[in-house]
């Protein structure tokens, strides 16, 4: 697969602020309830799936770039890939303790990671699956055009949760809400980065975008399954809840009012953006707060 300089370069040189670098982090747990959006365990449970899906995801996102290092001609964009690289690395590890401490609390989600281990280690590995007859350049180029299109997914979440004044007004967590708010910061700060790389080593015209809207195609009703899958799962074995409760559309509506949630047209409304054909991931967000509580910190 031949490299290619992406059109749009000097609008994503324009987007930058400054170098992507990874940073060091650390939350203190002991203190964080299990509900930790207090008498909110949906709201609660449909963010904490971010924790289910990210250590596996996040590992995913790593070795689908460190595959493509090779392919990178352009000096800048090599650099914020690895700071990239570096960044979803350590967000993997710190989403991972968040596991070991719902185990803690006697909430065992391995039943529900065993499948997100099988999604992207097996059906989206380093080779595909059943032996399926791609060849490895475009396998790859597929692999980097699914995380284009999650990463379009977790730049809005993280602007919105930079925004989500009504989670501090209900009591939230202060380490939970910080976790996330880095996160989230990072999404935004490091935004633009997948969708380049995609360019860049994707190959060149039709091609290159129609592979560009079929990996959304699949990216986001999968991802919605997986997020409902998820709270549904957690929401049915909290121990506290004691199996009384089920995830429901109502109750997650519910919570989208009170502002916990983010809404699904604000969600659903990122999909038609990503398929226009001038679309640029620097037009997402809001990367003055993501900098402003970078710095902060």
């Amino acid at each position: 697969m031949r490299p290619v300089e992406a059109g749009g370069g000097e609008e994503r040189r324009a987007s930058r602020r400054g170098r992507i670098v990874p940073r060091q982090v650390s939350f203190d747990w002991r203190g964080t309830p299990l509900h930790w959006i207090p008498d909110e365990p949906t709201a609660t449970h449909v963010i904490n799936v971010l924790h289910l899906l990210l250590p596996a995801g996040e590992r995913w996102f790593v070795r689908v770039f460190k595959e493509g290092l090779p392919l990178i001609t352009d000096p800048e964009l090599l650099s914020d890939v690895k700071g990239f690289m570096g960044q979803e690395a350590t967000h993997g590890v710190q989403h991972s303790y968040v596991l070991n401490h719902l185990a803690d609390q006697r909430l065992d989600t391995g039943p529900y990671t065993r499948h997100i281990d099988f999604l992207f280690e097996r059906l989206l590995g380093d080779r595909p699956p059943w032996w399926a007859p791609i060849p490895s350049g475009w396998w790859l180029s597929y692999r980097l055009a699914f995380v284009a299109a999650i990463e379009q997914f977790t730049a809005v979440l993280g602007d919105w949760i930079l925004h989500a004044d009504a989670l501090d007004a209900a009591g939230a967590d202060e380490v939970m809400l910080d976790l996330l708010r880095w996160h989230g910061a990072e999404e935004v700060e490091h935004r633009s980065v997948a969708y380049d790389m995609y360019q860049h080593c994707g190959g060149t015209g039709l091609r290159r975008y129609a592979r560009r809207i079929g990996t959304m195609a699949v990216a986001a009703p999968v991802m919605l399954w997986m997020w409902i899958w998820g709270a549904a799962f957690l929401i049915r074995h909290d121990p506290q809840l004691a199996g009384r409760a089920r995830y429901s559309v109502r109750a997650h509506n519910l919570a989208v009012r009170k502002g916990l949630l983010p809404t699904w047209g604000r969600l659903g409304a990122a999909i038609p953006r990503y398929f226009r054909r001038s679309y640029h991931p620097s037009q997402e967000g809001s990367p003055h707060r993501a900098v402003e509580y970078l710095a902060r910190r």
